[in-house]
Parts: C-alpha cells; structure tokens; sequence
C-alpha cells in the first residue's frame, strides 16, 4: 500500500511511512461534544442554567446551577479561578459545559468545566506535529478494512484496530481499556512488530556472492591446542554456510568476552582458503592480539599480513589473511570473498559507511562477518534477524571467577589492602575514572586529579585516556611492566591482560550495562580470580548496579540492559536510546508469531 504523493509528504513528517505506521497512530484522548443524556461517572457535555455563585476561598468558585439536560441540580467547582470566570458563569446564563463529572456530598459536580458551542462530536486529539483534522481525515481514507487485509492482518485485527478508528463511543471506551490496561494491548504489540520486520524486511538488499571453494578444515580444528566449544564449531559452520550461499550474506557474531571470537575469525579465514580473507579490528592492540593468535594457530603455509598506519608499497600477493585497523578502509586490497570486522560499533559513522567499499566487487558481495562482545537479548535478534544472521558463543572455554561488589567511600581503606595484596602476587590493576579533567557537575575526581595520589603511593603506574595519542604505546608498556594503570573507559574492548586481576570503575552509577560489562571483563581473561569494584557515592545503591553484580553472563546483562535503558531505533540508527515501540515490549512469543506471519505471506 502506498500513499498518494502528496500525503506521504504531510505523514514522513511525522515518522508515519507505511500503512500499519498510521493505523498505530491511536489518539491520546478524545474531544466528546456529545450531550450526556444521564448523569455519570466520567466525561460529559450537559446544558446549564447558572442560579448562583460564590467564592469559597481567594481562588476556588462555586457555582449551583440548574442542568437542563438531566433536570435536576447540580454543582460546578472552579479551581484556581480568574477573573473572566464571574463574566462567563454570571446568574441567569445558559451554557453548554464539558467537564468531568462525579458523584459528590449528595449531588452530581461538574469540575473545571470547558464552555463550547458546538454539540454532537467526537473528536480525536493526536499530539502530532500535524493539525488534528488532517491525520483523521488521512486516517479515514487510508486505514480500510481492505487495506489492512493486503498488509497481512487478520479479521481479528483489523476489527480492533478500525474500533480504535472508529470516532465513536466505541472508540473511546476501548482506549480508555486500552489505559488502564484492560483492553487488548496484546493485538497492538502484535501489529507494531509486524510491521516492524514488514519494514526491515524492505532494507534488504540482495546480491550474488563471492562464492568459492571451501578449504577442508576439519584436521586443522582436530589439531588445535585445546577442544573448540560446541558454540564455536556451531558458528563456523553458520559462516561456512554463509559462504556456500548464492546470495550475499551478513552474520553477527555475538559472545561474551572470553568465549572465543578470535577462532571462529580464523576458522573462517582458513575456509576461503587459497583465497584472501580480510579482517579488520578498531584498534591496533587488539589487531596485533589478532595477529599473534593466528600466527599462533593457522597452518604454516598459511600467509598472514599485518598492515600498520603509514606503511607504503604493500604488496598482497600470496597473502591469505590481511589484518589491519582502519588503515585498510584506504588502501588497495585485493578482492576478498570474505570481509570481517570485530567490534565494528567503535568505528566512526564514517569509516562504518567505508565498509561496503570492503565488501562489493561489481555485481558482486563478499560475506560479511561482524563479531562483537556486547551481547543483545535473543528477543532482539529474533526480530532483527529478518535483516542480519546471528550466531551466539555463549560457552565459556573456562570458569570465571570474578567478585563484583559494590565499593563506598568507608571502604577505600580495604580496597587499598587488596591492591597492595594483588600486585604482591604480581596482579594488574586497573582504576578507570569517568573524565580526564575535573568539571562541576561531577561528584567524583577526574583522572588528572587522582594521578597525583597514585602516583606518589606507588611504583608502576601509568596514565592514560582516549585523547592521548600515545595511549597504544602505554597501554602496550603497563601490560609488561606495570601495576597500576589510571583511566578512562578506553580500556573497555579489546587488549588482553593475562596478569590483570582488579578493575575499580569510578562513579559506575553514570556507565550503562554494557560498558560496565565490558571493563569487568577485562579481569581474570584466562580463568583466574578476578575483582570488580564499583565505586558509587551515591546513599542509595541503584538496583540496577545491585542487578548487574548478580550475574557474570552477557546475555542476561543484555536482557536487563534492554530493561533499564531500552534499544533505540535499530531499523534507522537515529535513537540510540529510550523507546522504540510503544506498545510491544520484547515478548519473544509475539515476535516469533509476527515472523511466522510474515514468512507465510511471503510464501
């Protein structure tokens, strides 16, 4: 279903793009000028005649009037009374009120009532950046019945939601049910993810892939070091699949730090094997971690480049893998039939938008891997899977063993003990604090007013942030020689610490779950125990920190992420935060059956 030009201009301005967008938009509450022919509870409209008035205090006025309507008596309450109120409602006049009405000491009361001149009509009132008038009359041209069986409701459906259409009585009870919770809310939730993946759906571009013979890696994965996990040998088969596939595909590989990312990224690269892979990772450090583990791991013949910033006259030939940064979005590479990116939300929103220029070749699209260590709840990529494939690494090759526990000022004391402690035992420790320089809105100190203290106290230590251009370097010596590194929120993804075993996370309270999560697994990587303190000033410990202490998994963290905080708008990027339905709230029943849905109307 399409709108006439003209209209879908007038709808884009307020968000509304298909047909299921406008029936979704139900009026926030209606203008009922119909004359309430019985007294009630509630809203109505009755015809007055003022017999007297009087003010009970310097601003309420009450008048007793005669309802002509009802023939009997009744009373009107002015709160807050001005002056024109006395000229309005002066004895003798007859008026027409609209106003809610109750039962009160004996008689019915009008309160606050609004005096108008025209009867008989319900209008709805949107609180949309459009008159009210308009989007009904577009409302009443567009939301048919036959318009909403073409965009796959049922008779169910479209009986509910034209009800809520209906500018009728009916209309207005089954929104008053719908805000006390009574009415079908269930149907609504149902619509707006339908209509949802309906429009994800739309955004998918299809394109031949790259399809090449697949390399056999069976002996290779039998000949590892150590036994691949189930979720692992799982993915890369998803991504082997991917690779057979006549069409273009796009896989996120999503598993919390520590489940092995970095092998499904090298299994894959060995499966298009004569071929070139290429990889690219958001920071140097951990392209270089990269780099190391698969020099460690892949067969001898294989060929691997590491490609740094500023290096001239690369030569690819014979190379099988290419790992880089950034540096690769402005280089000449060879074509690949496949394209991977690691932690690809650190990129910049236009090295992102470079990306595509990895992936196409002509006609031609590589498969594209994107793996990533900030979980997102199952309902989520349910839904979103109509545009992207998931995998999901939720095995851990190990244990962890890692205390979360809330850290007060009383408490600072301790804390210093147990650093003393670990870095006697040859442990790291990182101190990660919320600004680099100090500002009067933050309760806590910066990194530069906290440096003086550390390091004078103690040996070791090193100081840095996300402007220090430096920052790889220092990073790169604190893993060697240090004990103590101060910072900000820059150490959240990446760089392996094998000796690191405390985190302190200053002012946590103002960190969401995700990049709580991601600093905390920084600590105890390789199965040893580990400390994450949250350092909070606050009298009352949030129980969303209490929450977060509770579990180590990714997942649930997601889950509860999505609780707090809310997913934004996946299908445009412009919202990263706050609502993006307003009805459905992440009910994995009503997504799998809005998918089911859609799936057999595309059948």
């Amino acid at each position: 279903m399409k709108f006439e030009a003209k209209d879908r201009t007038i709808l884009s301005q307020i968000g509304v793009f298909s047909l299921l967008d406008l029936a979704l938009c139900l009026p926030k509450n209606y203008e009922d000028s119909i004359i309430a022919q019985k007294p009630r509870e509630g809203h109505v409209c009755v015809e007055v005649c003022i017999k007297n008035l009087r003010r009970a205090s310097n601003s309420m006025l009450i008048i007793s009037a005669f309802c002509k309507t009802w023939d009997i008596d009744i009373k009107i309450v002015i709160f807050n009374a001005k002056s024109w109120h006395y000229g309005a409602f002066k004895v003798g006049k007859e008026l027409i009120l609209s106003s809610n009405c109750s039962f009160a000491y004996a008689s019915w009361q009008l309160t606050n009532p609004k005096i108008i001149t025209k009867t008989g009509q319900i209008t709805p009132k949107f609180k949309k950046d459009i008159k009210d008038e308009k989007l009904a009359e577009l409302i009443a041209k567009y939301i048919t019945k036959q318009n909403l069986q073409d965009e796959g409701l049922n008779e169910n459906e479209i009986e509910f939601i034209s009800g809520l259409h209906g500018v009728d009585e009916k209309a207005m009870d089954l929104l008053a049910k719908l805000k006390r919770g009574e009415g079908e809310v269930e149907i609504l939730k149902f619509i707006e993810i339908f209509n949802y993946i309906k429009k994800l759906n739309s955004k998918k571009l299809y394109f031949s892939n790259q399809k090449c013979e697949l390399f056999d890696i069976s002996t290779w994965l039998e000949n590892l070091p150590f036994k691949p996990t189930k979720d692992q040998l799982n993915a890369i088969e998803d991504v082997r699949g991917d690779l057979r596939n006549d069409i273009a595909q796009r896989r996120v590989v999503m598993g919390d730090v520590g489940s092995g990312k970095t092998l499904v990224m090298l299994a894959s690269a060995l499966s298009v094997y004569p071929k070139t892979a290429i990889l690219m990772a958001p920071t140097s450090i951990l392209a270089e971690q990269i780099y190391a583990e698969a020099l460690r791991l892949l067969p001898q013949f294989y060929k691997i480049k590491l490609v740094k910033s500023g290096e001239k006259n690369l030569d690819f030939s014979d190379i099988n893998l290419i790992i880089g940064t950034h540096v690769l979005l402005y280089i000449d590479l060879p074509v690949s039939p496949l394209v991977m990116v690691d932690e690809q939300h650190r990129f910049g929103s236009a090295q992102r938008s470079k990306v595509g220029t990895l992936v196409k070749d002509g006609e031609k699209v590589a498969t594209f891997v994107q793996f990533s260590a900030t979980p997102i709840p199952r309902t989520l990529s349910l839904i979103n899977s109509s545009f992207v494939n998931y995998s999901f690494l939720r095995e851990i090759p190990f244990s962890k063993h890692i205390q979360t526990q809330i850290l007060k000022s009383g408490d600072f004391n301790d804390f210093l003990e147990h650093i003393k402690n670990e870095i006697s035992n040859n442990r790291q420790v990182i101190i990660v604090y919320p600004l680099v320089q100090s500002s009067e809105t933050s309760h806590y100190q910066s990194l530069s007013e906290a440096s003086e203290y550390w390091l004078k106290n103690f040996k070791n230590v090193y100081v840095t942030h996300g402007k220090d251009r430096q920052k790889e370097e220092i990073l790169r010596e604190f893993r060697q020689n240090g004990d103590i590194l101060l910072a900000t929120t820059i150490i959240e993804v990446g760089i392996s610490l094998p000796r690191l075993s405390t985190i302190l996370i200053v002012g946590a309270e103002r960190l969401g779950f995700a990049t709580l999560h991601q600093l905390r697994g920084r600590v105890g990587r390789h199965g040893g125990n580990g400390y994450c303190f949250l350092f909070t000033k606050l009298k009352s410990t949030p129980s969303r920190l209490l929450e977060f202490c509770e579990t180590l998994d990714g997942f649930k963290i997601a889950e509860l992420d999505l609780k707090n905080r809310q997913s934004g708008d996946i299908l445009n990027g412009t919202i990263q935060h706050g609502a993006m339905f307003e009805f459905y709230e992440y009910e994995e029943d009503i997504a799998i059956r809005a998918k089911e849905r859609f799936s057999s109307l595309k059948a």
